[in-house]
């Protein structure tokens, strides 16, 4: 069913003009609130499309060992995380229409003839902004082009895997 969240804004303040009597010429699009409605609802859309792309590749996989998982964060709304083998890949909404993407890699640093030092993560962090379009359209995009989320799916999880694999 089609994302009918507008209408119901419409038929609200129908409501209130019916009520009230008056009209508020204010009324209408609320920019923020929709930038923080879509953030969330992008968030959601990526980690479910993830755990199908995930469950088929942990099927195929066959289970065991090297398969990946997800996970939700704690004290957030819709950030989670790919772990697998130690590597994390992170998606935080930061702010309402700014997504930030982190990967963390474990790595010990080992000095020959030496004991193997504590292990260090390494990390980086890629960026998904909000642009509003014509209408009101709301496009998500990396480094100023539109994303297609499918082809954003299928790059980081098909990297993640490259990279934890053993």
């Amino acid at each position: 069913m089609p994302d009918i969240s507008w209408v119901k804004d419409l038929v609200r303040y129908e409501n209130e003009i019916e009520e009230s009597g008056m009209v508020d010429i204010n009324a209408g699009f609320d920019s923020r609130e929709e930038i923080i409605r879509q953030s969330y609802d992008f968030m959601f859309e990526l980690k479910k499309d993830f755990i199908d792309y995930i469950n088929a590749f942990n099927e195929l996989k066959g289970g065991g060992m090297g398969c990946v998982k997800v996970y939700g964060i704690s004290n957030t709304k819709s950030d989670f995380m790919l772990f697998r083998n130690g590597y994390k890949l992170i998606f935080r909404l930061v702010e309402a229409g700014r997504i930030t993407i982190s990967s963390r890699s474990p790595s010990a640093n080992i000095t020959p003839g030496a004991l193997v030092q504590e292990s260090q993560e390494q990390t980086s962090e890629e960026e998904l902004l909000a642009q509003w379009g014509a209408f009101g359209e709301l496009k998500w995009t990396y480094k100023n082009q539109i994303l297609n989320p499918d082809y954003l799916v299928r790059y980081y999880l098909s990297r993640f895997i490259r990279e934890s694999a053993k």
